[in-house]
């Protein structure tokens, strides 16, 4: 199967994603520096999950830059992955509208974490389905980053729960922090 519509749809939806989170941004009633000091928890929730559909959707095409073909399987582990994405926007609401409580950053952690998972089993679908001399195994290497970030993740989850909400945004955003340069093992492997 050609890998075309599953990109253009998965692009589709990253960017429903980030209008919805964009909308659920309410504007201040008051010109002033304090109306947006009270909104602060929430642009905070907005950035850290618009850089992270960022990185997901940076990563996703690089990923699929190395790709030749997909597969049932690629599909519904992409299904899996959007699924997870799509459920970015709640998270990003309920963290920020509640100032980083406890429980809302836990289910933030939560979400990233499936996030991870589902990148993590879309690309060894991947990596099922390519045919005989595709360097899609070179490329995706050890991948570190890919192994740590879930580890992160789940373990600000009972980090938030124990009452340490801002530790565990804090694990958030290093992880966003490791990912934020976009990978460069696919391009590198792929113009040797």
């Amino acid at each position: 199967m050609s890998k075309g519509r599953l990109e253009a749809f998965s692009d589709g939806v990253l960017a429903i994603i980030i209008t919805i989170m964009v909308l659920e941004l309410a504007v201040p009633h008051d010109p002033t520096l304090e109306a947006l000091q009270g909104l602060a928890p929430v642009l905070i929730s907005y950035v850290l999950s618009f850089v992270n559909v960022g990185i997901y959707w940076n990563n996703h095409h690089h990923l699929f830059q190395a790709v030749k073909v997909v597969d049932g399987r690629v599909l519904w582990a992409n299904l899996h992955l959007l699924f997870w994405l799509s459920l970015f926007p709640f998270g990003t609401a309920w963290m920020g509208e509640n100032s980083f409580a406890p429980l809302p950053v836990a289910m933030y952690g939560v979400i990233l974490f499936m996030a991870a998972v589902a990148y993590f089993i879309l690309v060894r679908a991947l990596l099922g389905c390519q045919p005989e001399g595709t360097r899609l195994a070179e490329a995706i290497g050890s991948d570190r980053k890919g192994i740590v970030s879930p580890l992160f993740y789940a373990a600000a989850i009972p980090i938030a729960l124990i009452g340490l909400p801002l530790v565990a945004f804090g694990l958030f955003v290093l992880v966003a922090v490791i990912w934020f340069v976009p990978d460069s093992r696919i391009e590198r492997t792929l113009s040797t």
